[in-house]
């Protein structure tokens, strides 16, 4: 039974996949040097002299500053405007061509423009991200509002409440599973978003160490690089699913 257990254990959380893959890379890399296709025991080694002198916190901390700061201001916006174009038919009329359009254009696309318009600072980097991730957001809002049951409404409706008492006590809570689902996507998209911006205009961040490994010939940074990012999105993502199921559960998120 035991025995059961811990190999349900070892399946169940992707421990066996992960031995696997540091397997497969560890004997790929037999075949080739480091400086083209380090092992893990080399990019940990690596990790751990980046660990040491500071350098992997402090580009890991940016990075999350840049990310937060891009993805609050995205939600403050675009959750707003996904119900508004999701509930009224006029405004969706209005502005869903321009959804439509903007969403099919890679933020990356952008980059060159926002540096110019904000510089090579902090600006261009939160709106690169703030343009990345509201439309994940916006999309599965209006999922939401348009996917409500109209039954719903109707009956409240019948029973004597007002167009903006059912917005908001019926259609906003029916919405919350695919606005929890947009602002997941989103947060991904803002991490995407960040290695972009960093490899362009920064001198600090994980974008800026992974595209700056190239010109040293540290390949296992660039690993290392990729290494932080998942830990770091699988993380944060873990965080948001354990913070929705705490305290959005009773709006149908799991």
């Amino acid at each position: 039974m035991e025995r059961n257990k811990a190999i349900n254990f070892i399946l169940k959380y992707g421990i066996l996949t992960w031995i696997l893959l540091l397997l497969v890379w560890q004997l790929g890399s037999l075949f080739y040097s480091d400086d083209f296709l380090p092992g893990p025991v080399v990019t940990f080694a690596g990790a751990g002299k980046l660990l040491e002198g500071g350098d992997l916190l402090r580009d890991i901390e940016i990075s999350l500053q840049r990310v937060l700061k891009g993805w609050v201001l995205a939600l403050c916006f675009a959750v707003p405007m996904g119900l508004c174009i999701g509930n009224f038919k006029k405004i969706g009329w209005i502005l869903e061509p321009f959804l439509n359009f903007f969403r099919f254009v890679p933020a990356i696309g952008f980059i060159t423009l926002f540096l110019m318009w904000f510089g090579v600072g902090e600006k261009s980097k939160v709106a690169l991200i703030f343009y990345a991730v509201i439309f994940p957001v916006m999309m599965n809002t209006i999922a939401g509002v348009r996917g409500v049951d109209t039954a719903l409404t109707e009956a409240s409706e019948s029973l004597g409440a007002s167009k903006v008492r059912v917005f908001f006590t019926v259609v906003v809570p029916s919405a919350i599973p695919n606005i929890f689902t947009g602002v997941r996507l989103g947060l991904s998209g803002a991490i995407i978003c960040i290695v972009a911006a960093e490899m362009l205009a920064a001198s600090e961040g994980i974008g800026y160490l992974i595209y700056t490994s190239r010109l040293y010939y540290k390949t296992d940074w660039i690993f290392i690089g990729i290494f932080t990012l998942g830990v770091v999105g699988f993380l944060a993502d873990r965080i948001l699913q354990f913070a929705g199921k705490k305290f959005l559960y009773r709006f149908g998120v799991r």
